[in-house]
């Protein structure tokens, strides 16, 4: 039988209650203490509702972070994005925190801004706060993985998504953006587009020059010459689409067809032409890339390819969890997720049947 008689204990507010405060006001061992709050089988329900009740009132914290060290591991997992402030990066990051919640792991979210050397920091910080593995969409000016060289050498799983760089040591998780760009220049030709501008971010960016390739193929094979000059690297963001058109306006040929590599830079140009008196998609079909809600606000609704973040978020860390637990196959380097080209108004010249 133990004796629950609460012992008057002096204590500093300021210092953090343990277990063994608590085993002492209950007169009790520390080591009851411990099981209790583990809900352990072998301690009786009314001791646990005491030693919770003790718990709670004298403010005691379960030191997971110490708890965790000592089993080598800090639960915590880290993910590097070029920036937040995209319906795509968002839905990406929002599916990492549905696998990681459902783990049990601590998710810490850090954006580079589209800056290799904030990239870096960012890994630094990361590394230092000991997580246990690593999560990164690479900013668009990354040529090489030098800085992830610490992780490599302390043998810290890395995961490469959406924006990557092969190496032997990582899991890269991407779509098909070769097949993507090819399927949407050749869905613009099938319209009768035979002036395609292509619109696309800094062609270092692994999403933007396979999308790139995948665009000058479908010409290829359709027997179209690649013009250089249709060929527009910019920011593809809203104001970045806004300078697109303006420049695409000020051409001596407009274009048939435009493909942009994403839907932002798209809605813009889509807005600033059709204020500029271009019809869409008579004068000028369009079709935008990763299946933003946006795509079907705008008028016309937006032809682009879905892209599926949510689902890539997921699979990324379902994919590091997995390793962690050595629950991932060690040969492992590439998951490729399906997407689709969703056909809608913008660039239909030809009404489909």
């Amino acid at each position: 039988m133990f004796n629950f008689a609460m012992q008057p204990v002096e204590m500093n507010t300021k210092k953090d209650i343990t277990i063994y405060d608590i085993a002492k006001v209950l007169n009790i061992s520390p080591s009851t203490v411990s099981r209790g709050l583990k809900d352990h089988p072998a301690i009786r329900k009314d001791t646990k509702k005491k030693i919770l009740s003790a718990a709670r009132k004298m403010g005691y914290r379960h030191n997971t972070f110490a708890s965790n060290l000592r089993q080598k591991q800090t639960k915590t997992i880290g993910a590097v994005v070029p920036r937040l402030d995209s319906y795509f990066m968002s839905s990406i990051i929002a599916g990492i925190e549905k696998v990681a919640n459902q783990q049990r792991y601590n998710l810490i979210i850090s954006q580079s801004q589209e800056s290799v050397k904030k990239e870096i920091s960012s890994i630094s910080t990361l590394f230092n706060n000991r997580v246990d593995g690593l999560l990164v969409s690479l900013a668009h000016d990354v040529k090489n993985l030098n800085h992830f060289t610490i992780l490599f050498k302390k043998k810290i799983p890395l995961i490469f998504f959406d924006r990557v760089i092969e190496h032997p040591n990582c899991i890269s998780i991407v779509i098909d953006n070769y097949k993507a760009g090819y399927e949407a220049t050749t869905h613009l030709i099938e319209q009768g587009c035979r002036k395609i501008a292509h619109i696309t971010g800094n062609l270092h960016c692994s999403v933007y020059a396979t999308r790139f390739n995948g665009y000058k193929k479908a010409l290829e094979d359709n027997g179209i010459v690649f013009d250089q000059e249709l060929v527009i690297i910019d920011k593809l963001n809203y104001k970045g689409g806004i300078d697109i058109a303006q420049n695409i306006l000020s051409m001596k040929v407009l274009p048939d067809g435009i493909f942009t590599a994403n839907d932002t830079s798209a809605v813009a140009i889509i807005c600033e032409l059709k204020q500029a008196g271009i019809c869409i998609p008579n004068d000028i079909a369009v079709v935008g890339f990763n299946n933003d809600p946006v795509s079907k606000v705008i008028y016309p609704n937006l032809t682009t390819i879905n892209y599926p973040g949510q689902e890539m978020g997921e699979v990324a860390a379902s994919t590091l969890i997995n390793l962690l637990n050595n629950k991932q196959p060690a040969n492992l380097n590439a998951i490729v997720l399906r997407h689709n080209l969703i056909i809608r108004k913008s660039s239909m010249k030809k009404m489909i049947i």
